[in-house]
């Protein structure tokens, strides 16, 4: 357990990055529209992680070749992400919005594991993770409704 606490931290700041981005959106999609927050969210975040690549010098971007293509789309998934959380949260409030999002990834994390899809690690599903389910499903029934 020792050495997973960084890791649970890293994953604990992401988490609180995400709903803290999220208000921040819907603020700027009630503002000035989805494209819009969009489209300052990305460039933000481009103009910043092109700064450390070219601080890194470049990194190992140039094995991009060796992606298998459908990876590939995960920018394109990003806009969908930062646009349905940013039109989402506006719309919905931030714990309802992020209580759907978060219960939409643990089902399709966890199909993507039973199945072994896109190249994830083979992690069948069995009656704890029926039960987590469940759980996820009720709990995001309660805060919604």
């Amino acid at each position: 357990m020792g050495t997973s606490i960084p890791l649970i931290l890293i994953a604990a700041i992401g988490g609180i990055a995400i709903s803290v981005q999220a208000q921040f959106m819907a603020l700027m999609d009630k503002q000035i529209g989805t494209l819009e927050s969009v489209f300052i969210t990305y460039g933000g975040g481009g103009l910043l992680v092109g700064l450390a690549m070219l601080l890194s010098r470049g990194g190992n971007l140039a094995a991009w070749q060796e992606v298998p293509w459908y990876a590939l789309s995960a920018g394109a998934l990003g806009l969908v992400i930062v646009s349905s959380i940013g039109y989402g949260t506006a719309r919905l409030g931030l714990v309802s919005a992020m209580t759907i999002i978060i219960a939409a990834q643990f089902v399709s994390g966890t199909v993507i594991d039973h199945f072994g899809l896109l190249g994830a690690d083979l992690k069948p599903f069995d009656l704890y993770r029926l039960f987590g389910v469940g759980l996820m499903f009720l709990g995001t029934w309660l805060v919604v409704r």
